[in-house]
């Protein structure tokens, strides 16, 4: 894991995003990237193509620029090599421009939890990060002084569409030597005998090298909650999910159930796309 990106609109849920990306890059001698979207004003945006308005334009690059160099300076980020960027652009095209451009490994991205995120990074931004992005992106909802990745939660209906993703979440989880717990969710919509879960299950496994892992079935009255309970139950450090590109999520996590796992989960979520 060589460049870490973190999107940053100054905000403190941006700085716990940053700070467990600088765990994170010190862990693995990693490259930090810190990117500002500025999104000007449409009027600003007409007159700066029209070839007008380039002092005020200069003067909002020259203060984010300043407030970047400020947040490079935080002690937590002491040894670690720190790239600055101030892009104007729309903040998703720019930020997924930005980790082509830099061949970023994963974002890592602030989170106000059930309400949102925040300026920036509101809302629909970071469901449209996490849909687009080709690279995990990792959603930070509150200051973690020791990050922890010794168990992953991964939740799923285990379908074929699934595997693409899941080698991805391997990869996460052997660089961090995770211990990966898979889990089939049941509820009153979406239920299976237990029989049933575990072949759909162990069907899925055996087309991968797995040790470090355990399968799990848990019912409870929809899937969210289920994935959120679960993974409190068992103490689990991180949630991954698999996302499914600019359309939609995966079925299993269509509409509300992904949007409100990201907006409502305590717990760090990392998405992986389809």
């Amino acid at each position: 894991m060589k460049r870490i990106l973190v999107p940053t609109d100054f905000s403190e849920h941006a700085e716990d995003a940053l700070k467990v990306a600088s765990q994170i890059a010190k862990k693995n001698d990693s490259e930090i990237i810190i990117l500002h979207m500025l999104e000007l004003p449409s009027q600003m945006n007409d007159a700066i193509l029209g070839g007008a308005s380039i002092p005020e334009t200069m003067l909002f690059m020259k203060k984010a620029n300043e407030m970047l160099d400020e947040v490079s300076s935080r002690p937590y980020l002491d040894n670690i090599k720190v790239t600055e960027i101030v892009k104007i652009d729309k903040p998703i095209h720019g930020i997924i421009q930005v980790t082509k451009d830099y061949n970023a490994d994963l974002i890592i991205m602030g989170s106000h939890g059930s309400s949102g995120v925040e300026e920036l990074l509101i809302g629909s931004n970071t469901e449209k990060v996490v849909r687009n992005s080709e690279i995990p992106v990792l959603v930070i909802k509150k200051d973690i002084a020791n990050f922890n990745t010794s168990n992953i939660v991964f939740a799923s209906d285990f379908s074929d569409e699934t595997k693409k993703p899941f080698e991805k979440l391997l990869k996460f989880a052997s660089f961090f030597e995770s211990k990966i717990h898979l889990v089939t969710i049941c509820t009153p919509n979406s239920f299976k005998p237990t029989h049933t879960a575990e072949k759909i299950m162990n069907d899925f496994i055996t087309e991968f090298n797995l040790t470090n892992y355990e399968t799990h079935i848990y019912n409870d009255t929809n899937i969210e909650k289920g994935i959120i309970n679960f993974s409190n139950r068992i103490n689990a450090d991180i949630i991954g999910m698999c996302t499914h590109g600019r359309t939609a999520f995966a079925h299993f996590f269509n509409g509300s159930i992904s949007e409100g796992l990201v907006n409502h989960a305590v717990k760090p979520v990392i998405t992986f796309k389809i």
